[in-house]
């Protein structure tokens, strides 16, 4: 033993080498155990929704895959395979898989597609606008566009994946977590963004647009991956070596906020008896005659001379709002008087986050937009996170008055309802407070993001003669697993 620690002692570069080396090794074989875990619980939980039994006259639910092999820099397949694909299988759903093999072709797919239950988007933000854009310019897209879409992020950019489900560091964990929702079949209805230019058809956006510099200097990036954890400063920096202060000019006209039209469907009343139509015709007779209609206010228009560092267009499904009664989108105007190192910093945490804003950006609300750029403007718009060329655009909301309906985390659902239900409160409070006084969500320490809980709401409107809630009474499911709050 003497000789051994001897040795150890006297080569103690190789002995500090090994160390470090033994070390990495059991954490990355931890990790592997810890998401072969992830799996196996996700799977087991998935298998429950298959052994359930179905009908002698009902149909097993058909769910149609297009998954994007290029996405994650080649590995979404590996991806798909191993984390979504058993759990989709195992869940009873006949499941059909399309690999696209170039851009543009999940739309054109699209366009010949029989009808399926559910449509599931493997891939990114790319993946997924495409396969949005293609379900709305079919001819039949009002009643194509009712499939539920189940999203399951792959790629590099999945700016919707925050909005839809819980957050979480290990990528098995929220591919698991998302595949699991598509099982479940929770929905919510999202904005979609019709973005219409001269030339070329329509483009459909559920998050949005944007055009300006934070946009371009984010778009290379990549450039200088040799760079490291620096790259994305580095992109920043060599930007405003270009040109500065960089100004982009437009002309932007808007209408207000509208009201959001009925999402159910209209029923159709009984028809009267005989008797009751006899007299209605008879009052309408002998009625006197009423004066002029009224005519309707036109919508009033505005219009905007932009000078700007970066113009966005988006959607609210960043940011959920089952309430609204309000149909907008967000036109934001960043000021075109920020320094070389606000840029800098600023920008760098726009590449994670593009809802950050700069000190003094000034934003509006509309119903509907057209932006018009001068001669000879240069550049590219990014739609979603892919790039098309910048032109005068019309945007204006896609479905009316339905949204399309895509599937989330029934945790993210239960999240969104507890906010519309109860204002936030300033104090800490335990879960029995809650249901009498309001709840802040933000800060309650027993509600973690991705963990299991069990929640028992009481309706604070009481029983007899109360204001019912803005929303029918609902058993959501809000955990990843075994979690549930009951109304």
């Amino acid at each position: 033993m003497t000789v051994f620690f001897k040795t150890l002692r006297n080569h103690w570069k190789k002995t500090t080498a090994g160390i470090c080396l033994l070390t990495w090794g059991g954490h990355w074989v931890y990790g592997k155990h810890c998401d072969n875990l992830l799996r196996r619980a996700a799977c087991q939980e998935a298998q429950v929704f298959g052994n359930q039994l179905i009908p002698p006259n009902a149909q097993v639910k058909k769910a149609t895959v297009f998954l994007n092999p290029a996405a994650c820099k080649g590995k979404a397949r590996t991806l798909f395979e191993k984390n979504a694909a058993p759990i989709l299988h195992l869940s009873g759903m006949d499941v059909t898989i399309v690999k696209t093999d170039y851009e543009g072709q999940a739309k054109k797919l699209l366009e010949l597609m029989e009808n399926t239950d559910v449509i599931i988007v493997a891939g990114g933000d790319g993946t997924l606008q495409e396969v949005i854009t293609g379900v709305l310019r079919r001819e039949d897209e009002a009643t194509f566009s009712k499939i539920p879409i189940g999203f399951i992020p792959l790629g590099q950019t999945s700016s919707l994946s925050q909005t839809l489900f819980a957050e979480s560091g290990n990528k098995v964990q929220h591919i698991t977590d998302a595949t699991l929702a598509i099982v479940k079949g929770e929905t919510v209805p999202l904005d979609v963004l019709q973005i219409k230019g001269e030339k070329e058809q329509p483009v459909f956006a559920l998050t949005g647009l944007r055009w300006g510099s934070f946009r371009d200097a984010g778009v290379s990036v990549s450039r200088y991956w040799y760079l490291g954890p620096l790259k994305t400063k580095a992109a920043h920096f060599f930007s405003t070596l270009k040109e500065w202060p960089q100004t982009h000019q437009a002309s932007i006209s808007y209408t207000g906020p509208t009201e959001r039209p009925p999402s159910g469907e209209e029923e159709t009343p009984p028809r009267p008896s005989l008797y009751r139509r006899i007299l209605r015709r008879l009052a309408s007779y002998w009625a006197q005659p009423q004066g002029a209609l009224q005519e309707v206010n036109p919508e009033v228009w505005k219009e905007v001379q932009l000078s700007t560092l970066e113009l966005s267009i988006t959607t609210r499904n960043s940011q959920l709002d089952l309430a609204s009664k309000e149909d907008f989108m967000n036109i934001c105007m960043e000021p075109n008087t920020v320094s070389k190192g606000d840029f800098i910093t600023i920008g760098s945490k726009k590449v994670r986050d593009p809802k950050l804003h700069v000190e003094g950006t000034e934003c509006l609300q509309a119903s509907r937009c057209t932006l018009l750029l001068p001669e000879g403007t240069g550049g590219a718009f990014s739609i979603d996170s892919e790039e098309y060329e910048a032109m005068p655009v019309e945007c204006f909301p896609a479905l009316q008055p339905a949204s399309q309906q895509l599937m989330l985390d029934s945790a993210v659902l239960a999240r969104s309802l507890l906010k519309t239900a109860f204002p936030k409160t300033s104090s800490r409070k335990s879960p029995p407070a809650v249901a009498r006084e309001g709840l802040d969500l933000d800060s309650a320490p027993w509600w973690g993001a991705g963990s299991s809980f069990a929640l028992v709401l009481r309706s604070p409107w009481g029983s007899q003669g109360s204001k019912p809630p803005a929303f029918p009474p609902l058993c959501l499911f809000a955990g990843p697993s075994t979690g549930a709050a009951t109304w």
